[in-house]
């Protein structure tokens, strides 16, 4: 099944659900939706359960923030 047709599926699974449900109802097929797409991505091994719970590494910012001697 293509990525099209899967967007085109839980968008309408949203606009029901908001549609009979109300916005509750959205809400909970959006963030079940959610935690679906990441089990499957999970199962698919496209996702490795320790990236979501490593910390961050604090020395992995490279350049990104403000030196001292820039500002001057």
């Amino acid at each position: 099944m293509s990525m099209s047709v899967v967007g085109l599926v839980a968008g309408m699974a949203l606009g029901f659900a908001g549609y009979f449900g109300g916005f509750g109802a959205f809400l909970l097929v959006a963030a079940l939706g959610a935690v679906g797409f990441v089990l499957g991505r999970f199962l698919d091994g496209d996702l490795e359960p320790g990236v979501l719970f490593r910390p961050r590494d604090r020395g992995d910012r490279g350049d990104r923030g403000i030196r001292d001697d820039r500002r001057r």
